[in-house]
């Protein structure tokens, strides 16, 4: 994916443009707001501060090549999904009798450079990023003095961010969401000439994925709506895959832009979702979500380094270009990880415990290097999150250094959230004909058993590509022989702050106490999680 060589878009809005705006208004200056991950007019903390301090404000959105061109790491179908927000971010201004939103394109210090040089403040809510985002916004505010605000609930500027940290969160869930008065404030624009379809056709955007959700504020509030209608169902919907398209909330995409707050979602689910057992299970969902957001506030470093450095360049030295190949295409021989796979490449869309399954299985069996298969994912979700995508898979992996592994059987994944094979068989329907009581281990089925049903594992469908049981005994072995040196660096403050432990670090220094390599087994290493938990 890439720009047009016919027809490039060119840097926008141009600065005569921006200064013409600044001299058709009543004062000198207003103030911009840009819009990143926050597509929505309501609980949005930059806005608010804008129409607060602003006669004037003009709500911007720039398009990044970064994130278009062949650099990006987005699927169509996710930046297809983004442009729907934009245009009902656009739509919501107009709502209130705004300009609407207006586009632009290039280098977002170059773009908001034009409008400082005319006078125009400049505002954002301030986001958790990796090392791109993180220099562009120190760019941002070292050279234009940009200002970022916060409001997303997350602690910033304290030694010790995790100390009371629930509590912090749970008052910001509670309090009242951020307010303005479209009555107050002039809402400008200028004309660029760019639009999500130009720039869709400019960069030969062309989403192949189906069932991708229609984006914006209107339909996550929808979804918000229905999803509060059936929260009880939740708590047993999570875990299978078939369940999950339909029972879990469907929230998460829209989460990730921004179209809901997670205060707005919170303060919906607490008013109006009876008192039970799914609504303390998914209010629990957006504790979690502000925790691995946090995790990245505190060290960018989670999406390309591992968080102990003990596990730096684990696997590498077994990296199999048609190992990994073998998992993305989903033809590995296990039919669980093989039909989440391709439904994941066919809709952007897998639940939690599939998700893990397959970074599990990658890493722990196909032994394999993490950031690649995080990537995989990160392009190919819809809801894909840094934040979230990032720091699950070194968890999932078991990077950081906690105790206890979680990985999972993809065989027994196949008996408790797939026992009639509906999943399996609607991704690999060369299964199709097996009888259900073999998708867990087709290559076990019995000759005259596959002779009936006209199969041949092997022809058909793949043998097992490594030996299961083999491979995690070999797997547990050389990760337990690390471990207490890993569990050890978890006692140095610097490891401990990029870990961002739940408990701080007091939890970080506890498990190198009873962890690190002076009071390791010999024998031992860290015990396989209960996977009942998850």
């Amino acid at each position: 994916m890439g720009p047009s060589a016919d027809a490039p878009l060119p840097t926008t809005p141009a600065a005569e443009a921006v200064r013409s705006l600044s001299r058709t208004g009543d004062a000198d200056t207003g103030t911009v707001v840009w819009h990143r991950s926050d597509l929505r007019i309501a609980d949005n903390p930059a806005l608010a501060a804008a129409a607060d301090d602003s006669d004037r404000i003009l709500p911007l959105f720039v398009f990044d090549p970064g994130f278009h061109d062949e650099r990006g790491a987005a699927c169509d179908a996710r930046i297809a999904f983004l442009h729907d927000c934009l245009r009902d971010l656009d739509r919501q201004y107009h709502d209130v009798d705004g300009a609407g939103l207006t586009y632009a394109h290039g280098d977002p210090i170059e773009v908001l450079g034009r409008f400082a040089d005319a006078g125009w403040d400049v505002v954002a809510s301030a986001t958790p990023t990796g090392r791109y985002g993180r220099r562009r916004d120190e760019r941002a505010r070292e050279r234009l003095g940009v200002r970022f605000v916060a409001g997303d609930g997350l602690v910033r500027d304290a030694d010790r961010p995790r100390e009371g940290w629930s509590d912090r969160v749970e008052s910001w869930l509670a309090g009242d969401p951020f307010d303005w008065d479209p009555r107050s404030v002039a809402v400008d624009g200028v004309e660029t000439g760019i639009s999500p379809g130009r720039l869709a056709d400019a960069y030969g955007i062309e989403p192949a994925k189906t069932r991708v959700p229609t984006g914006g504020r209107g339909p996550a509030r929808e979804r918000l709506r229905a999803f509060t209608d059936r929260i009880a169902e939740y708590p047993g919907s999570i875990s299978s895959p078939v369940d999950a398209l339909e029972g879990t909330s469907g929230l998460s995409p829209y989460l990730r832009f921004g179209c809901l707050s997670v205060r707005e979602v919170h303060r919906h689910v607490d008013e109006r979702a009876p008192d039970g057992r799914g609504k303390s299970m998914f209010v629990s969902r957006l504790f979690w979500n502000r925790h691995y957001t946090q995790k990245l506030l505190d060290w960018p470093g989670w999406l390309d380094r591992a968080v102990n450095p003990v596990y730096e360049g684990f696997n590498r030295d077994r990296h199999d270009p048609d190992l990994v190949a073998a998992w993305k295409r989903g033809e590995t021989g296990f039919p669980m990880v093989d039909a989440s796979m391709r439904c994941l490449r066919e809709t952007g869309w897998l639940n939690f415990r599939m998700r893990a399954l397959c970074a599990s299985f990658y890493f722990h069996i196909l032994q394999q290097p993490w950031k690649i298969g995080a990537d995989h994912f990160y392009e190919h979700l819809i809801d894909g999150d840094p934040a979230i995508n990032y720091t699950q898979w070194q968890s999932q992996c078991g990077l950081v250094g906690r105790p206890g592994l979680r990985l999972y059987d993809p065989r027994k994944q196949v008996r408790d959230q797939d026992p009639d094979g509906e999943f399996v068989t609607r991704w690999v329907p060369e299964l199709d004909p097996l009888p259900a009581a073999h998708l867990d281990a087709p290559e076990k089925a019995p000759l005259a058993v596959q002779r009936e049903v006209g199969i041949e594992i092997g022809e058909a469908y793949p043998y097992p590509v490594v030996d299961y049981e083999a491979a995690r005994e070999e797997f547990r072995e050389r990760y337990g022989a690390a471990y207490p040196a890993a569990a050890e660096r978890l006692g140095d403050d610097a490891i401990a702050r990029r870990a961002s432990l739940s408990g701080g670090l007091d939890a970080a220094s506890s498990i190198a106490a009873d962890h690190g390599e002076s009071d390791a087994d010999v024998d031992g290493g860290p015990a396989q999680t209960d996977l009942d938990e998850f």
